[in-house]
């Protein structure tokens, strides 16, 4: 499993600049927002959490349909497949060396992205800690979509399509905390710890579920 999540960790960050991209199109989308909205510091400081939020989210589904092609391709799926090594777990290695190679360079950009929207400290580390505590579910979300759509010629557009409305309750809770951290009346507390909640369920009905559509492409 450790030589799999290294294997894995390889192969994000060389196929498509993986990281990189996913950086790049993150302050893509979060510089061209000023430009948008007009050079209003009060307005781009209340929609920042929310417009460094959607960017993140964006940006993490860029590579979701790459989860499992590559074993598709060569055709070690099948090995994994076989293997002692409950699937489930290998799902699970696979969605972590995928959010490490991905999500983590997002979550460790957002401070410098939040303060292109004229964010405070307040918001900026709520903003990085809800992202770090709420992109792992994102993670686990698309292998469910990616291995459905493992067996398709072009199924990036299919994965964004099954994955984006099922991520919405993380992106709901997610800005409401970062919002709450900024607002002294709102509790900060109630919807981080529903985030961290819906992290860990995803965490158990993702692989499982993920693994479940691998068997069911092979057979």
């Amino acid at each position: 499993m450790i030589a799999l999540f290294f294997r894995d960790l390889k192969l994000s960050v060389r196929a498509g600049g993986g990281a990189l991209i996913g950086i790049l199109f993150f302050l893509t989308v979060v510089v061209v927002v000023p430009f948008g909205v007009g050079p209003d510091l009060n307005l781009l400081s209340r929609i920042g959490p929310a417009i460094v939020w959607i960017g993140a989210l964006l940006a993490a589904l860029l590579g979701l349909d790459r989860l499992f092609q590559a074993e598709r391709d060569d055709g070690s799926l099948d090995l994994l497949l076989m293997q002692e090594t409950p699937l489930v777990i290998t799902v699970i290695v696979k969605c972590v060396a995928h959010w490490t190679a991905t999500s983590l360079p997002l979550v460790i950009a957002s401070p410098l992205l939040g303060l292109f929207m004229n964010m405070n400290e307040a918001a900026i580390g709520a903003t990085m800690l809800t992202l770090l505590a709420g992109s792992p579910a994102i993670t686990f979300i698309g292998a469910v979509g990616s291995a459905v759509a493992v067996a398709l010629p072009r199924g990036g557009l299919l994965v964004s399509i099954l994955v984006l409305p099922l991520t919405i309750p993380v992106l709901i809770f997610g800005v409401s905390a970062s919002y709450a951290a900024d607002q002294e009346p709102a509790p900060f507390l109630p919807p981080f710890l529903i985030l961290i909640a819906l992290t860990l369920f995803f965490a158990v009905i993702g692989p499982a579920a993920a693994a479940l559509a691998l068997r069911n492409t092979a057979d």
